[in-house]
């Protein structure tokens, strides 16, 4: 479902600007943005290093680019 909002010409311009180098729409960087903030509102004590990994390792699985770890 996508929704019209206002956003201030500010912040699309540096989700602009962002998502270019990221390789990202504006859209998809003000929702990685939002999914970051949403993440680190949740659970303050994760450091975003640690919440981009999870994210990152999540976008992993979605694709199969995993493999079974073998202890020893």
């Amino acid at each position: 479902m996508s929704t019209a909002i206002k956003l201030s010409d500010g912040l699309v311009e540096a989700a602009r600007i962002h998502g270019e180098a990221s390789h990202r729409s504006t859209p998809k960087q003000i929702e990685h943005w939002a999914t970051l903030g949403r993440i680190a509102e949740q659970n303050p004590e994760l450091s975003y290093e640690f919440i981009v990994g999870l994210l990152r390792a999540r976008a992993e699985v979605k694709a199969g680019e995993v493999s079974e770890y073998e202890f020893g």
